[in-house]
Parts: structure tokens; sequence; C-alpha cells
């Protein structure tokens, strides 16, 4: 039986908000106006304008966050205040309780070898121990919330640790820095301004979703889309492009990890059981502890991995430019570097400072992955198991600080160039992705090394596990429970989405494996363009029911072909390849963007015209099983089942905007 929309705050003051948004709104749109920073001087220490300028947005973001978060938790007291004292939206009294509720001959090296090594088989004992850590004993890890969210109850610092290792993957370790290294600002350094734009975007969109799954048990974006439209098509759709955009981003891991392997000297041009062997290895131990223990686990090594990136980093960015006789000539090797003419096509090899050709690419390169990386279903598992709206707000200022670390990593390219690293595969091929590993392994001791090199590989360990487990929910919640068993019960859900993410790791490394590198990153580049079409099903969603069902699905469907067809039509100009870059012209125009962003106008456009249509033809809504105050509930709010049993007599709630 329905109940009634139960308000959890008093009247709201319009100001606290205005200012929050005004400050938002700065820290998500200075950063992409390229034009006001894309020059060379001044430089600081050696450090172009274009460089600094960027990274001392990011302190800058995180104090505009941090101050939005203190005006909007204030104005929440003083809501809850005005609440406990017998106040509702209308001004009447509330009834009711709230309730808590290779080179071919490559040497081995041992010292850093045996770091790794060891390093690793530790993280594998946090891995396994954390199926006790934070555990409800009467209930085991039997149900999605405590084997894939972990009971929900992540505070600030852990929920900071585990978002970062989730977001800042092995990955980004080693393909920023090696795109810098192979072609510069444009395809790199975007990466920054990317995540210093994406936390406004996380304090204003993750808190909602937070409360609205909170009071309905939701754990999947899937979950939501299905809840608010009653729409099976389109939770499934959702559910679909989520598996399906992260199954190469877990391949991508491994990539990750057998770059540091390659380097280590664990690789035969000759011996494919040498090369892969140890790849098979670690990952048999991930898919183990991850089966046990659930979210814990990369919880848990999260502070392990980011500990050692840190320390990492940090000697680096100091070691290395005191080494190389300052930033000043490293910067100055690299734009000689990138100004060369490429001998395949004639023009320059990269680009050093953004020109005025290159903005339109650059921010949208930078707003179209910071839109869709909080659309993966990795990164909603992790909001969702924080215990409150708030953890979500706190963690979105003091995030940015991984974005200053992924700053100076990204610069670790150009330092490669200076050194005159050479990434040579075990092919005898140049390959970019092997830079950041043999540039540790060239010019540091072989202990430190080691550690450096661990990190990289612990760091894939973290958010592999997460995505797998994300993954498994998608298709036990939103396939296995909606269209196969509906009468699922939570242990059988728990079961199956155990044995889903052990599937889906197995398909990531028998993708790094069997095919070539190059295909596991044509697969991400389409990733992040299919996962961005989900994004006005999920967002809209959050704020209004004005979109018809059908027609988020049309939009959704139109962009996803888009973005495939467009993508396609890249050719890398090297290797004749189609899918060779995340970059088009939008159509009709010489406007070069990434097309991600383009799929994703279209996407809306479809939406809000067949919304339009549908709207005139009287075609039925869906069923909308939330209520208004799901969008602002904390952590003690009540659950719908609790409102339920306390309110058995009302009448139902209209569908409607929220």
């Amino acid at each position: 039986m329905s109940s009634p929309d139960v308000p959890t705050r008093g009247p709201a003051r319009s100001g606290p908000y205005i200012i929050t948004g005004i400050l938002l709104a700065i820290a998500v749109v200075v950063p992409l106006f390229v034009p006001a920073y894309s020059v060379d001087e001044p430089r600081l220490a050696g450090m172009p304008f274009f460089y600094w300028y960027q990274m001392a947005w990011i302190p800058i973001t995180s104090a505009l966050v941090g101050i939005s978060y203190w005006l909007v938790s204030k104005e929440d007291r003083r809501r809850r205040s005005l609440r406990a004292r017998g106040f509702e939206h209308g001004g009447g009294p509330v009834s009711g309780a709230t309730m808590p509720l290779a080179v071919p001959d490559r040497p081995i090296s041992g010292i850093a070898l045996a770091i790794v090594i060891i390093l690793f088989v530790l993280v594998a004992a946090l891995g396994f121990f954390a199926a006790r850590w934070r555990r409800e004993e009467a209930t085991g890890l039997h149900s999605l919330d405590e084997w894939g969210l972990g009971g929900r109850g992540f505070g600030t610092w852990v929920t900071w640790f585990l978002l970062g290792g989730d977001l800042y993957t092995a990955y980004t370790f080693v393909a920023v820095p090696a795109a810098m290294w192979a072609t510069g600002a444009v395809s790199g350094f975007f990466a920054v301004p990317y995540t210093i734009v994406l936390y406004p975007i996380v304090f204003l969109l993750m808190s909602r979703l937070w409360s609205v799954s909170h009071r309905h048990g939701f754990v999947t974006p899937a979950d939501f889309v299905g809840g608010r439209y009653g729409s099976r098509a389109l939770s499934l759709a959702v559910a679909v492009t989520g598996i399906v955009a992260t199954m190469p981003y877990i391949a991508l891991q491994l990539v990750g990890i057998k770059a540091v392997l390659t380097v280590l000297g664990l690789g035969s041009a000759e011996n494919v059981l040498l090369t892969d062997l140890p790849l098979i290895i670690a990952f048999v131990v991930l898919a183990a502890y991850t089966y046990t223990s659930g979210l814990r686990a990369p919880a848990l090594i999260a502070v392990v991995k980011d500990l050692l990136i840190y320390l990492a980093v940090i000697v680096a960015v100091i070691y290395l430019p005191i080494k190389f006789g300052g930033w000043g000539t490293i910067f100055d090797a690299a734009e000689a570097k990138l100004a060369a003419a490429n001998p395949a096509t004639g023009k320059p090899a990269g680009v050093f400072i953004p020109g005025a050709g290159s903005y339109s690419a650059y921010w949208t390169l930078a707003l179209g992955s910071a839109l869709a990386l909080f659309m993966y279903p990795h990164s909603i598992t992790g909001v969702l198991a924080t215990k409150s709206r708030n953890t979500i707000r706190k963690n979105a200022a003091v995030l940015p600080l991984y974005s200053l670390m992924l700053g100076f990593l990204a610069l670790l390219g150009y330092a490669a160039i200076y050194a005159g690293t050479k990434p040579i595969d075990l092919n005898g091929a140049v390959n970019p992705q092997l830079v950041v590993p043999q540039l540790f392994l060239d010019h540091f001791p072989a202990w430190f090394a080691g550690i450096a090199l661990a990190a990289i590989a612990i760091g894939a360990l973290v958010p592999a596990a997460i995505m797998s487990i994300a993954a498994a929910n998608l298709f036990t919640r939103n396939i296995y429970r909606d269209l196969i068993r509906p009468d699922a019960e939570p242990r059988q859900e728990a079961k199956v989405s155990k044995i889903a993410s052990l599937v889906v790791k197995f398909g990531a490394l028998v993708f790094v494996i069997a095919m070539d590198q190059s295909a596991a990153i044509n697969m991400q580049l389409l990733g992040g363009i299919w996962i961005l079409q989900t994004f006005p099903a999920i967002v809209a969603g959050l704020y209004t029911r004005w979109f018809h069902r059908w027609a988020l699905f049309g939009g959704w469907a139109v962009g996803i072909i888009y973005g495939t067809v467009a993508a396609y039509n890249v050719v890398n100009p090297v290797t004749k390849a189609n899918f060779g870059g995340s970059i088009a012209a939008i159509p009709g125009t010489d406007i070069q963007v990434y097309i991600a962003v383009v799929a994703f106008a279209i996407n809306l456009l479809v939406a809000a015209v067949l919304s339009l249509v549908f709207r005139a033809m009287k075609l039925p809504q869906g069923k909308d099983i939330t209520r208004s105050s799901d969008y602002g509930a904390d952590e003690n709010d009540p659950k719908v089942a609790q409102i339920q049993r306390d309110y058995p007599l009302a009448e139902p709630k209209r569908s409607g905007d929220a």
C-alpha cells in the first residue's frame, strides 16, 4: 500500500543555495574557458602558465566545494531543527516518528620484483581479511547491501580512499603520462580540468541519488531508473550499457599490470606462458578475495594503494626535476619533441599548449569525461556504499587532492621525454604505456622502483574489483531478478552476483590475453561514449519526470548509434585503423570536439522532441515509486517500508515532478 510524502526538513531559504550554485558554476566554467589560460608565459619555476594555472585551480575548486558544503550543511541543520520543533514544508505539524534506521632479453629486476611480490601478497592478505571487517555478523555477506555495497556504511575517510582508488585507476597512472609523452596536452593534460570540473557535479547530483537509493534500497543506477520511470526497457538499457562499458575498463586495468610485468622482465615474445602466467595468477587472487569479501576488499586495499601512489608521485616530482636541472629544462625538451614533425603524417608530433584550433577539443574532452565518469556503475557503487549524503559532499571537497597528484603524474610523461626513456615492448616496438614504469626503473634505486611499480599494479586491483562487483550487481538486479527470477531472495542475489563477478573478470582476462591491446583501448573509447548516453535518464530523473520514458529510450538509442558510427569513422593517421581517436568534427562544421558530447546533445534533443510528441499522444508515463522527500533523505530518515508501516492508510502519491 502506498504512503504519504513525508517531509524530512523544514522550510528552505533560497540564499544559501543561490550562493552554492554560483560557487559551483564558477568551479565548472572557469577551468573550461581554455582561451583564458592557453599561453606559455608567465612561467612558474619553469612551468608554463597553461599547466600551473590549471593545477592551481585544484585547491581553489576544493575550497569552493568545501564552502558549498558548509553553506548547504548549515542550511540543512537549520531545516532539521525546524522539523524537530514541529514544522513541515507548508508550516503545519509533522506526524510520525523518524526511525534510524621486452624487449627480448630484458633482464629481470630482482630487487624491484621482490618488492612488488611482497606488497602484492600483503594486499591479497588484506583482501581476504576484509571479509570480517565492519561486517554484520548476523547477516554475513549474504545480501547485495553487504557484499556489493559494503553494508552501506563507509564514512568520509574510507570513502575518500575507496573513490580515489576507484576513479584514479592503474590505467590512469599508465595512460595519462603515456599520452603526454606521445602527443602532449590535448590527449593527456585534459584529465586535470576534467577531474576539477567533476567534483562540483558530484556535489550537486550524487547526494540526491544516494538519498533516493537509501530510501528505496536501490543498488544500481538501473534500479533507480526503473523505479522512477516504471520502464523495464529503459532500466535494461542502462544496465546493459553499464556492463558493456565497464568490461573494457576492467581489461585496461590488466593492461596496467601487464606494463609493470613487462618492465620488470617477466615476459617473452616467444613464450606466451611466461608472459601471461603472472597476470593470470594476479587475477585469480583478485577473483578469490573479491568473491569472499565483496566491496570491503577494495575499500581496505585502497588505503595501501593510495599511500603507495602518493609516496611514489611526491618523491618523483621532487627528485626528477632536481636530477634533470629543473622543470624548465623538462618543459623545453617536451616542447621541442612535440613540435618536431611526425614522419608518418608530416605534422607536429603533438600539442605542447593548445592553440585556437584545439580549444573545443580540449574543453569538450574535459566536460564530457566529467559528465560520464559518475555514470559508470563502479563510481555509483562507491557512492551508494557511503553512510550518508553528507559523506559524499565532504568527499567532493577533498577528492580534488587526487587531481593535484594526477597533474604531477601527467608531467612525468614530459620528464620521460627529457630523460630519453625508451618504452620498448616485448616485440621490439615502442609502447607508450611502458613510459612511467620504465622511467622509475631507469632513474630510481631498485627498491624504490619496486614500490612505485607495486603501486601501479595494486592500483589495478582496486578498480578492477569494484568494476566487476558493479557489473555483477547490474546483471543480478536488472537482468537476473527483473527478467528471470523476480522472486529472488537476497541470499540468491548475492550468490548470483558473486558468480557474475567471476565471469566478468574472466572475460576481461581473456580479452587482454587473446586480443591486441589496441582493441581494449578502442573498446574503452566506445565505453566512454556509450556510458554518457545514460546521463539523461539518470540525472534528469533526479530532478524531474518531464521526459517521457520511451523518449529517453529513443534518445539513448540514437546517441549510442551516432557515437559508435562517429568513433568508427575516426582513422588513425599512422596505423590507418578505425576507432583511431575520440575527437571528430561536429557534423556540417570543422569544429573538432569530443564525440561523446555531440552524441549526448543529439540524445537530449531526441528525448525532448519525442517527449513532446508522446505527451501529445497521451502515451502512458509509467509508474513513479519515488516521492519528493526521497531526494533529500538523510541517513536516519525512515525508509519506504518504515513509512508505509507508519502510514498504512494513506492515499497514493501521483506520478510527477520531484
